[in-house]
């Protein structure tokens, strides 16, 4: 019975990372018909408070898990809001869905990120396959980036002036998720539960109160309402299941599926926005899904100290 319930959790990280794939399509079909502060602001209140309903509901509210600290609540909670906001912004910035699938791949580089500051932040150890696997992630994106143009350093710069403020969102928002990863580990009280219905709630609220200062179009319709609810449940039922993957699935495989999320949110995302890519895309997606697998298996543990 147990092996068939560890199975199945860890079928559910498999279905959380197939849920995170969807969100790049759907965020940018509906910041286009209500603008990206309010499609954030909608998603993440929505899917906070069906996450905190799931919470009480489950019994988990009054487990008496231990109390979280103050990094982890400010820090790794800043760190969320600033990635919610910085991806939202960056997906409602790009030129068109097109340039949306660059983004994209700019954001995906918060794999390797994450397995760099691994380092610094949690003592990690990485071999001599670390450097190679960084260079093939950034090669990726390079690639993705020149579509249509020579491959060469030129090419990029002149790509990237034609939008800086959302490539630069979108680069920030992986700096600050790959953080987030590496701080929620490190500050985070052992035996506790997370946060993520408190995270989720406050980025609503943020972006709510940034949108109230700027001039978004109101479109809503039966189209964008489903689609706030459809997000706003994937992003809810994700972390539920990412949570249970990680307690009770088999946890090498769920990550190693982890870090195919571009292929996947690439296709899906082309799928649903009717969008062509193209042979330098799917080259430079594979080669960003390689780097990071390869990055991923160059780190470990640090050896065990020896007790005096």
């Amino acid at each position: 019975m147990n092996e068939t319930t560890d199975r199945l959790c860890t079928v559910g990280g498999m279905g959380a990372i197939l849920l995170w794939s969807t969100t790049f399509a759907i965020a940018r079909s509906l910041s286009e018909q209500v603008g990206p502060l309010s499609a954030g602001a909608a998603v993440y209140l929505v899917g906070g408070c069906a996450y905190l309903v799931r919470q009480r509901w489950s019994g988990k509210a009054a487990s008496g898990s231990p109390a979280h600290s103050r990094l982890y609540i400010f820090g790794c909670g800043s760190l969320f809001i600033f990635y919610t906001a910085a991806i939202y912004l960056a997906v409602g910035l790009a030129a068109d869905r097109g340039q949306l699938l660059e983004i994209a791949m700019v954001n995906y580089l918060w794999p390797t990120l994450t397995i760099l500051l691994s380092l610094p932040l949690l003592g990690k150890r990485g071999s001599i396959w670390l450097v190679p696997g960084s260079v093939l992630a950034l090669f990726g994106v390079f690639l993705v980036m020149t579509q249509g143009a020579t491959v060469s350093w030129t090419s990029l710069v002149d790509h990237l002036r034609l939008n800086p403020a959302s490539y630069l969102l979108a680069l920030a928002a992986a700096i600050s998720w790959a953080l987030y990863s590496n701080l929620s580990r490190r500050w985070s009280t052992p035996g506790s539960a997370g946060a993520v219905e408190i995270f989720l709630i406050a980025a609503g609220l943020v972006l709510l109160g940034m949108r109230l200062l700027v001039n978004e179009p109101t479109g809503w319709g039966m189209q964008s309402v489903g689609e706030v609810l459809g997000l706003a449940t994937a992003t809810a039922l994700s972390y539920v299941l990412w949570d249970v993957a990680m307690r009770r699935g088999n946890l090498l495989v769920v990550v190693a599926a982890s870090y195919f999320t571009p292929l996947l949110s690439t296709g899906l995302s082309c799928a649903y926005l009717n969008v062509a890519p193209g042979p330098r895309l799917w080259l430079g997606c594979l080669l960003l899904v390689s780097g990071c697998f390869l990055t991923w298996l160059s780190v470990s543990d640090p050896p065990a100290k020896n007790p005096a």
